[in-house]
């Protein structure tokens, strides 16, 4: 058990892992900090934490796990806020959906605590966010990615890997960038692409018109465009380069439907089709990564 959670963010993922600690009995206590006052106080108020603190170095000091859950462009300032008062035992995660990034904010900022650090994300995010969309059994059953980097202390990484597990969560481990380039392939661009479409209709004359006639089909498609501007905004940026290359690939796949159509060539559309349904028939939503 913990005795001491410095929770800094209180919005969605981390007053989701906040409850789950607390249903699960692995921590005592939990000290929240987000920029908005009217956050950390419904958060008291729901009880997901148990004391606000008035800063991201209040809430780790004293703390013997801080998980960062915020916005991975405020990686860097909130790791060289909280370096000071991190102990060498402290397990320190975070939640972002980046890896690279966060992995070099570590490393230039948490010095001597380095050991400590566990880049985390676990993959459950959803279209709404904020403190008071909070599941409990948010991370059951979903999975979390590690990525440690060679000075992590084994000692945190195990605690990482025994406290997502005790969560439900089921955990693998991979390299900062075969994170990176994974997520920009299935998570990133089609976001992307949600966006993109939502903004395209919305840029015709008729495009409410046509969004009144929408289905199911469109509405399972169109959902992740709903998701918070500005978290997709840092992502988008922070994964640049692998993003722009897997929408550069997205990009000549559609080309080449394009050609296909125009030139009436039903059978090779009906062939490229039936490739795209067969690989979703096949695909199995289980980690990639094998755990160790």
């Amino acid at each position: 058990m913990y005795e001491q959670l410095g929770l800094i963010g209180c919005g969605l993922m981390g007053s989701s892992f906040a409850l789950a600690l607390k249903r699960a009995g692995l921590v005592k206590r939990v000290v929240g900090f987000s920029p908005s006052k009217n956050t950390t106080e419904l958060a008291l108020k729901m009880g997901v934490i148990d004391a606000i603190a008035s800063s991201a170095a209040e809430a780790a000091t004293g703390a013997d796990l801080v998980l960062l859950a915020v916005p991975v462009a405020a990686t860097d300032m909130t790791l060289r806020a909280i370096q000071p008062v991190i102990a060498t035992t402290t397990l320190v995660m975070d939640v972002g959906s980046t890896k690279r990034d966060v992995v070099n904010a570590a490393l230039q900022t948490l010095g001597n605590r380095l050991p400590c650090f566990v880049p985390a994300h676990p993959i459950c995010g959803r279209e709404v966010s904020g403190v008071q969309n909070a599941l409990v059994d948010l991370y059951v059953g979903k999975k979390v990615i590690l990525t440690p980097l060679p000075e992590t202390a084994a000692v945190q990484l195990q605690q990482a890997r025994q406290l997502w597990t005790a969560l439900g969560s089921i955990v693998s481990e991979m390299s900062p960038q075969t994170h990176d380039a994974a997520y920009a392939a299935v998570s990133h661009l089609p976001h992307l692409l949600a966006f993109a479409m939502m903004n395209s209709l919305e840029s015709q004359a008729d495009g409410q018109q046509y969004l009144s006639l929408a289905g199911p089909g469109f509405r399972d498609f169109s959902r992740i465009a709903a998701a918070e501007p500005a978290m997709w905004r840092d992502i988008f940026l922070a994964n640049r380069d692998e993003l722009l290359a897997q929408s550069r690939q997205f990009q000549a796949s559609l080309h080449a439907l394009e050609k296909l159509i125009e030139a009436g060539d039903a059978a090779s559309l009906q062939d490229s089709i039936r490739q795209a349904s067969q690989a979703r028939a096949n695909w199995q939503h289980a980690p990639a990564a094998s755990s160790k």
